[in-house]
């Protein structure tokens, strides 16, 4: 897939204008959007997606298309996944509705640019070293190890990061509005809003370490990288809206989340084989046993993932409170 500098600045310049205006439109006045609100942003983004993923397919090919899709899919349910982080976040910091839209959307920005340069990183290392395929895979399935069997008792707004910057910042004890700074006394306090966007920025960083070998186990064009996961944060404000309350019902996320991020473990190393250079694994030539597995099978895969987890979720949710009514 061969994509044009200029292609690369006019989708770098529309990303950048569509979150100016959202800024501007929606979060530079601080309020809470209404469902409606949220709801029609969240159609509308996840439907600019969509036309982007079939025009991409009909102009470059649908293999590409494909590519596009399931890095699509996958980007989005990680994000969704990082908003049940979000909200954990603005539970513990106690952000105020107003003021959550405008930490969402620094979040948000700073995941964007944590993720591109990622992605140029990772596009570096594919080029120069195949072998570099063994080690996202691994990295890929420890991630799911971690993702289906990690406790849901981590307070991200009281770990070791956060109790770094809490000794070394002096924090004021009450929101300013939505000022990150304050002065009392002459002297120069942090707020705890400061707090909660270094938080999300430090959450950010970890996620885009599986996010990015992730979409990168689907394909190896660093433009379908970039506008899938540009695509899936696009709309993630409105979205923590829309859904917040659904959040705590899918219970079945995590577990989804790591069948889909071990299925892309398995295809990297098995493309890993069948690209394989390193000496020492069958005389640096490629395994020819090691299949591809071909991305239809992979998009239809997550897509199937990601539906049972979610109605999985719900099923349960629904069967737990049905049993609390009967026990009441």
């Amino acid at each position: 897939m061969s994509v044009t500098p200029l292609v690369w600045i006019i989708t770098l310049a529309v990303t950048v204008a569509f979150f100016v205006y959202e800024f501007y439109a929606h979060v530079r006045k601080p309020h809470e959007p209404s469902i409606g609100e949220a709801a029609r942003w969240s159609a509308f983004y996840i439907g600019l997606a969509l036309l982007f993923g079939v025009g991409l397919g009909a102009v470059a090919g649908w293999t590409y298309g494909g590519e596009y899709f399931a890095g699509y899919l996958t980007e989005k349910a990680l994000s969704i996944d990082n908003l049940f982080v979000f909200l954990l976040l603005m539970t513990s910091f106690a952000v105020p509705k107003i003021y959550q839209q405008k930490v969402l959307m620094i979040g948000i920005v700073i995941a964007l640019i944590l993720r591109g340069a990622f992605i140029a990183i990772g596009a570096g290392l594919i080029a120069n070293f195949s072998w570099i395929f063994y080690l996202f895979g691994a990295l890929l399935l420890v991630l799911a190890y971690r993702q289906a069997f990690a406790g849901d008792d981590h307070d991200p707004a009281n770990g070791r990061f956060m109790t770094f910057v809490r000794r070394h910042l002096p924090v004021s004890d009450a929101y300013e509005g939505d000022r990150l700074t304050v002065v009392k006394d002459g002297r120069r306090f942090v707020t705890p809003m400061f707090l909660t966007i270094v938080a999300i920025g430090f959450i950010d960083l970890i996620f885009a370490v599986d996010s990015i070998p992730a979409i990168y186990g689907l394909t190896e064009e660093a433009y379908i990288v970039f506008t899938a996961n540009a695509f899936a944060l696009m709309g993630l404000r409105q979205l923590y809206f829309l859904i917040g309350g659904l959040l705590e019902r899918l219970v079945y996320l995590a577990q989804g989340l790591a069948v889909i991020l071990g299925f892309i473990g398995v295809k990297l190393l098995l493309h890993a084989l069948h690209v394989n250079e390193l000496p020492f694994i069958n005389g640096g030539e490629g395994v020819e046993w090691a299949p591809e597995i071909p991305i239809w099978f992979s998009l239809v895969f997550i897509g199937a993932t990601i539906a049972v987890a979610t109605a999985a979720s719900l099923l349960k949710t629904r069967a737990d409170r049905r049993a609390e009514i009967d026990a009441g």
